[in-house]
């Protein structure tokens, strides 16, 4: 098993609105809490804790009410956030990282993915998928990365060394390339948070 952070303190701009990202209800409860659901369900995660900065007070308020562990960063950019949280929380191991909002993705699918690390023997393993799913749905798709010569859209879901991180040394990467419409609803913008409330409504009549 392996600890989880779930990054939360962006500013989160593209969504618009006075609301913080990780707080703004998706389906009748806040988007963090979706992703709480996951690391609750998962039976590969031994515990976690919430990234939060000055952006999202409104979030760590939340997290503190509910009695899970959260930790205020810098707010000097995803990858320094998650240095300083490694460093903070003394996690040298594993960690399985993501972001706040990815509601559709659940505690079965967060244990493939750390099933496929431990099959790897790699330090740091990411989740991509298909930039062409998420125009197939009507998302967005601002954040990319290459893969074997390949763009692929980011999903945000990651598995680190945490000691590899701090020591800035090279690190053996590997990838999951995913098609699965839980993994592929990472949510950026407004119209991304609308297509994803729909597909999880069908899913939920299915």
């Amino acid at each position: 098993m392996i600890p989880a952070l779930i990054m939360a303190g962006g500013k989160g701009s593209r969504m618009g609105g006075s609301t913080e990202k990780p707080m703004i209800a998706f389906l009748g409860k806040p988007l963090l809490d979706w992703v709480v659901d996951a690391v609750f369900n998962s039976k590969k995660i031994s515990k976690f804790c919430v990234i939060t900065s000055v952006n999202t007070p409104k979030t760590e308020e939340h997290c503190k009410n509910m009695d899970w562990k959260v930790l205020r960063t810098d707010a000097k950019g995803y990858h320094n956030d998650l240095k300083q949280a490694v460093s903070q929380l003394g996690w040298r191991g594993p960690i399985l990282t993501m972001p706040s909002d990815v509601p559709a993705v659940t505690g079965a699918i967060l244990d493939g993915v750390v099933c496929e690390f431990e099959a790897s023997n790699k330090d740091f393993l990411a989740v991509f998928v298909p930039i062409e799913k998420r125009q197939e749905l009507g998302l967005s798709t601002s954040s990319t990365d290459e893969y074997k010569g390949k763009m692929y859209a980011v999903s945000g879901v990651n598995i680190i060394n945490g000691a590899k991180v701090l020591s800035q040394r090279k690190i053996d990467t590997t990838a999951i390339i995913s098609e699965n419409t839980r993994m592929v609803l990472n949510v950026n913008t407004v119209k991304d948070f609308e297509v994803a409330e729909s597909i999880m409504r069908q899913m939920s009549l299915e």
